[in-house]
């Protein structure tokens, strides 16, 4: 067998949805009209945090694919005002959400039990680009949410292999920028946070070998598996990894903005950015040459997210275990692109109906178990009741 990153179809059912004239689609898509539609015809679950559990109209997968999105739309107006990320969220809110992650989480493994047959990914992208929000790349709902999906593996094996140069891949590891010029101190850095239950993972066993994707990321294995996820201590671990990439990040684009800066305000781990960046050549290096290429090439300099660009997730390795990684979102790729799988969306609604009541079926069962966690309260849409 070839081994490669893959290309699916992944059928959907137009959505009867009229952005108004003279509005691009990705500004209506951060409205409170389009969140309104959003909860009432494709809504699971919510609850006093402003979560809001849905199905996916346009989704990665229809085998599972179901989303958490801090739901901010009525209170915070201002899309640019929102919170993106995980260390911006209230943390009664954080608490809620990581416990609805581990029920979802553990609902996946257990309904989808063998490594070999079914892909498993959990995660978030940071929404805060700092392009208008008329580009491209640019998300279409600029609030918090993260995805949980699961692919068939024969469906990949059977799928065309993606084209390599698709820029859309290219932020897996391997041309990023922090991999290509900066790989030692990027993992020096990750490696002085203190883990007790992430544990560095040995070189290619993060991989998924039918894609080879993940390519050049730093990754950890959630010791414990999926039992892990009901300690407190696994999130606070996680939230770390996240905390020192905005530390790493910050750090290099500061100084790429101004020669010698001294390191960002609020930084999580001032210490470590002092010694393992400020006081690394090979990080300082790179900072120049991204300057001075800022300075030469006003497109070059127009396409840095100068804010903190990022994908995390969970996802199942070959082997069964829990792998956790972060990547550079540097251009605005889909998170399962991450592992090597694109995803090309196909409006059919006779494939899509035909895949609906398994899927469904799935989803009302997880927001079930949520409800009997009093993780939120059931939400009726024409498609199925609240409870």
């Amino acid at each position: 067998m070839q081994f490669g990153p893959r290309e699916i179809v992944t059928p959907f059912r137009p959505i009867p949805l009229d952005v108004p004239e003279g509005m691009a689609p990705n500004e209506f898509f951060n409205s409170t009209e389009n969140l309104n539609d959003l909860a009432n015809n494709n809504g699971l679950l919510k609850n006093p945090e402003h979560l809001l559990l849905y199905r996916k109209a346009l989704g990665h997968s229809n085998e599972f694919d179901t989303s958490i999105i801090f739901n901010t739309s009525e209170c915070i107006l201002d899309p640019l005002g929102r919170p993106v990320r995980r260390t911006q969220v209230p943390e009664v809110t954080k608490q809620v959400w990581n416990r609805m992650n581990q029920i979802i989480i553990e609902f996946m493994v257990e309904q989808y039990p063998d490594p070999d047959k079914h892909l498993l990914l959990a995660g978030e992208a940071s929404l805060d680009a700092t392009w208008s929000l008329t580009s491209p790349g640019v998300p279409s709902i600029r609030m918090l949410h993260n995805h949980f999906i699961c692919f068939d593996k024969q469906q990949l094996r059977d799928a065309k292999f993606a084209d390599i140069k698709n820029p859309n891949l290219t932020d897996g590891g391997q041309h990023s920028l922090f991999q290509a010029y900066m790989r030692d101190v990027y993992r020096e850095f990750f490696e002085l946070l203190n883990f007790d239950i992430l544990k560095p993972t040995s070189r290619g066993s993060s991989k998924i070998e039918l894609t080879g994707y993940p390519q050049g990321l730093p990754s950890w294995k959630i010791q414990g598996g999926v039992e892990a996820l009901k300690d407190i201590q696994f999130w606070k671990e996680y939230d770390q990894i996240l905390m020192g990439f905005l530390d790493f990040y910050r750090t290099f684009f500061t100084q790429v903005s101004t020669r010698n800066a001294p390191r960002p305000k609020n930084a999580y781990f001032p210490d470590i950015i002092d010694s393992k960046l400020l006081f690394n050549n090979d990080f300082m290096s790179a900072a120049k040459m991204v300057r001075d290429n800022c300075i030469k090439d006003a497109k070059y300099a127009n396409s840095i997210r100068w804010q903190p660009a990022f994908k995390q997730l969970i996802y199942r390795n070959d082997d069964g275990d829990l792998i956790v990684t972060i990547s550079q979102n540097s251009i605005g790729n889909a998170i399962t692109e991450l592992l090597g799988v694109v995803v090309k969306r196909a409006p059919d609604a006779e494939a899509y109906e035909a895949a609906e009541p398994a899927l469904i079926e799935k989803l009302l069962e997880v927001r079930k178990r949520l409800i009997k966690a009093d993780l939120g309260q059931g939400i009726e849409t024409p498609f199925w009741p609240a409870d």
